[in-house]
């Protein structure tokens, strides 16, 4: 018993230290896990870059560059009226309006009829109608009709979405994909007519090379794509919707645009070729899509 007591006091101090050890080791091991899972949701390879939301500039970001400039308090504010219909003309419009939009279709088989010039000019214009935050209109149209470009963006397009489709997109995506007969191969880059590229501009740049910040610049161009969409079903021209992942730094030094700004959608566009083809898909009805409270 003597020994037994005379030994506890070390066991007790030899117990302590491995327990402190063992605490140690844990807290080491929690941290690399955190910083493995931090490190792995960061990466995420198959997500562009440019395809990120910037939309909130921080305030400490803005405070620790002085080139930022805010804009301009002095505007002047003028009477607004608008054209005002009776409910038979509404009504008459809203559903003309939602029969020409519901016939527009994701097309993947373009036609290289030429297209006038007027016409492309006329549906940017009314794209750049959106509404924007501050509207500080944070777009970019980069409209290609060069044949040389254009093959070019498909040889880089191309390239890229082989390794989303064999690599990053993940078999559940790929699988989801099948039905709508869609793989990397994108002829339409180089049959279209157009390719019309837009850029979000993260931030603005004035003439004295300060910033100028662009608020909620990924929601305001969506928008404007969303117009843009609308205006060439409006005179018979089709498109695809296309986000090429991983392409948007090399199109953007292609393209000679400035670091500010980053590629968030790219549409060919033309007239469906002959025996052109669309999946039999259907749309959600109303009661699926709408809530009245």
């Amino acid at each position: 018993m003597e020994l037994f007591s005379s030994l506890t006091p070390a066991f007790i101090a030899i117990i302590c230290v491995l327990i402190g050890i063992i605490l140690t080791s844990n807290r080491k091991n929690s941290k690399k896990g955190k910083s493995k899972t931090k490190n792995k949701s960061e990466s995420r390879p198959w997500v562009d870059d440019d395809l990120r939301d910037s939309t909130d500039l921080h305030e400490e970001e803005e405070d620790a560059d002085g080139d930022w400039q805010g804009l301009d308090e002095n505007l002047a504010h003028v009477s607004f009226s608008a054209e005002r219909y009776s409910e038979g003309e509404m009504i008459k419009k809203s559903k003309e309006f939602y029969e020409l939009l519901n016939k527009r279709r994701s097309v993947r088989f373009i036609s290289d009829e030429p297209v006038p010039r007027e016409v492309i000019n006329n549906v940017i214009k009314a794209a750049g109608t959106s509404p924007s935050g501050a509207h500080t209109e944070p777009w970019t149209f980069v409209v290609v009709q060069d044949p040389e470009v254009k093959h070019r963006i498909r040889e880089i397009i191309e390239e890229e979405e082989e390794i989303n489709y064999r690599k990053r997109m993940g078999d559940r995506w790929v699988n989801d994909l099948k039905r709508l007969r869609t793989n990397w191969i994108k002829e339409y880059l180089d049959t279209a007519p157009y390719l019309i590229l837009i850029f979000k501009q993260v931030y603005g740049m004035l003439p004295n090379g300060q910033k100028k910040t662009h608020y909620y610049n990924e929601i305001s161009v969506s928008i404007a794509c969303g117009i843009l969409l609308a205006a060439l079903q409006n005179v018979g021209l089709v498109t695809v919707t296309s986000t090429p992942l991983n392409c948007g730094p090399r199109l953007r030094v292609l393209l000679q645009r400035p670091k500010n700004e980053k590629l968030l959608l790219l549409l060919p566009v033309g007239y469906p070729s002959k025996g052109a083809t669309v999946p039999d898909l259907t749309r959600k009805p109303l009661d699926d899509i709408m809530v009245v409270m």
